[in-house]
């Protein structure tokens, strides 16, 4: 039986949801790009996880026995990061450990699209995080992808989104200006958000870390989906809030909100018109 979405989260849940990862501080092994691995590294020690960036060949499998989730992201595809990603998935089914991918710039290549074909064939994946490009790639519907960059327009993103977790049996989230999050049977589009996020390389990354400490933390992968896009989300508002000058100033407060973000804060939030059922 499927998990359902909880549409009916309340300020209460999602500061419980924040309690739990400060309360059992999951450790969470990132396969990522070096781009961005700085500020995964940082906002998952700021969400109150532990990072690892254990992405070789070899150490990756092993490292992956003490993980409480796994994230793959293909934002650069060497073959020995490749080769670590499989590593780590197998000792994860092994050791019934949930696996986040957030599939960076498929459908931009070949190449890229290959090594997400082949991650989903050969690991049963928690949450599959990606933009609207990337996602709509993912389930085989037209898209344009360029670098790692979605644009153009997604009317159906919904319809797309619930496709790849049909067929996955994963909860697929996709980001954009508002935030879709879907199951085979349901999809609910999130308000939660600023527009300084888009300017900031790596908030996507970012995203994609953060569901994965909130999957490290709670049983559910759509509980873990939905609260973590929502939870990152207002700390982007609040972000924009602070003094800032400019990209780089918004990227610090963010990092900053997040790490000054408590459950009391989170548990005083009406998130009545943040949630929105589409599908």
């Amino acid at each position: 039986m499927s998990e359902s979405l909880p549409t009916d989260t309340t300020g209460d849940d999602l500061a419980n949801s924040l309690q739990a990862i400060a309360d059992g501080s999951p450790l969470v092994q990132h396969l990522t790009n070096e781009v961005t691995m700085n500020d995964v590294a940082n906002l998952t020690l700021h969400w109150d996880a532990l990072p690892v960036m254990a992405d070789s060949p070899g150490d990756a499998g092993e490292m992956a026995n003490g993980a409480s989730a796994i994230l793959l992201n293909t934002g650069q595809v060497p073959e020995g990061k490749v080769e670590a990603m499989h590593e780590a998935a197998a000792t994860a089914a092994e050791r019934d450990i949930p696996v986040v991918l957030d599939p960076v710039g498929v459908g931009a290549t070949p190449t890229r699209e290959a090594v997400a074909e082949a991650l989903l064939e050969d690991v049963e994946f928690s949450v599959i995080k990606g933009n609207y490009g990337e996602i709509s790639a993912l389930a085989g519907v037209e898209a344009e992808v360029k670098g790692v960059e979605s644009i153009g327009e997604y009317e159906e993103i919904e319809d797309a989104a619930r496709s790849l977790a049909d067929s996955t049996g994963a909860t697929v989230v996709a980001s954009g200006v508002e935030d879709v999050v879907a199951t085979g049977d349901e999809a609910v589009r999130l308000s939660a958000g600023h527009e300084r996020l888009s300017e900031v390389v790596g908030t996507g990354c970012m995203l994609g870390a953060t569901i994965a400490a909130f999957r490290g933390a709670l049983e559910e992968s759509t509980a873990a989906a939905l609260h973590g896009a929502l939870a990152f989300g207002i700390a982007g508002e609040r972000a924009a809030e602070l003094d800032h000058d400019g990209p780089a100033s918004y990227r610090t407060n963010f990092h900053d909100t997040v790490a000054g973000l408590t459950p009391d804060d989170l548990a005083a939030l009406d998130l009545a018109d943040r949630i929105e059922r589409v599908a």
